[in-house]
């Protein structure tokens, strides 16, 4: 179990320690792993208050647990990467997690799950210059036509496209058609909706060099993802069909590796290590 008090008392009395570990980080040679695929682990969903996994709806509310939970994953042989929003990326630093691992940054978190204002996703985490010891910036890019705050939102997506492209660094944009249905955002998950999303999302920014895609596991995936050229990772999923999902996903020639986050970090039975090691062995 990571050592709460350890990692408060660094925060309160030496918080330069953190800076000095980004630079001290031993970098990945490469963005793929020796399966020749990004395997990573996601944890940037408490930032935006979505703290549910499975039947509890605060599951990701316990830090202490959640880091150990990912500290068990990113120990796991294959797993070579992690998303994460900068509180929790800077406390994995601070543990030594990160060494050799690609990690990505969380950028727009400013639109809080369940809230009036959840279609307007501002960055309220990392920008391109605080990633600058990261490998890449993610952002969450949802698209309602019915609501005129989107139009921010894509604007805010391609100037971090640019930007993080002008350092050479990754792009990961994760896009959905969206409507507001009794008060709340939901994701239309079908293949026409994510064939939309994504043709939006290639397009953002100077240049689409650095910009990959992640997108979810919908119905006909090999005609979804025939409408890019972009390097893609799949996200999500749950239960025992989330296996069999990502398995056949994997075989399309651009999706190059799996971004999840709840399904592996709290399954069934809580054994994170075999949820991970199972999810590996399908690259």
């Amino acid at each position: 179990m990571p050592d709460i008090a350890e990692l408060v008392a660094t925060r309160v009395r030496h918080p330069g320690r953190i800076a000095e570990a980004a630079r001290a980080r031993r970098r990945p040679a490469r963005l793929t792993g020796e399966h020749g695929r990004l395997m990573m682990i996601a944890a940037d969903h408490p930032a935006r208050g979505a703290l549910r996994a499975g039947a509890d709806p605060l599951a990701m509310g316990d830090r202490a647990d959640l880091l150990r939970r990912l500290c068990t994953a990113l120990e796991r042989p294959g797993v070579n990467g992690v998303l994460g929003t900068p509180d929790v990326l800077e406390d994995l630093l601070l543990l030594g997690a990160l060494d050799d691992k690609v990690v990505i940054g969380s950028m727009n978190r400013g639109g809080l799950a369940g809230t009036t204002f959840e279609i307007d996703d501002r960055f309220t985490a990392y920008d391109a210059q605080g990633l600058e010891h990261c490998e890449g910036g993610k952002m969450l890019l949802r698209i309602d036509p019915a609501d005129d705050r989107t139009a921010p939102t894509l604007a805010s997506c391609a100037a971090a496209v640019s930007a993080l492209a002008r350092r050479g660094m990754m792009a990961m944009v994760e896009p959905f058609i969206s409507h507001r249905t009794d008060g709340r955002v939901r994701n239309e998950l079908t293949p026409e909706a994510m064939i939309r999303a994504m043709t939006v999302a290639a397009g953002l920014g100077a240049t689409s060099a650095y910009t990959w895609l992640k997108v979810p596991i919908v119905a006909d995936m090999e005609r979804v993802m025939a409408a890019t050229t972009l390097p893609a990772v799949i996200l999500g999923g749950e239960g025992e069909a989330a296996y069999d999902s990502w398995s056949k996903a994997l075989a399309l020639p651009t999706v190059q590796g799996l971004v999840i986050g709840r399904s592996l970090l709290y399954p069934p039975g809580g054994d994170v290590a075999a949820a991970v090691d199972r999810a590996v062995s399908l690259l």
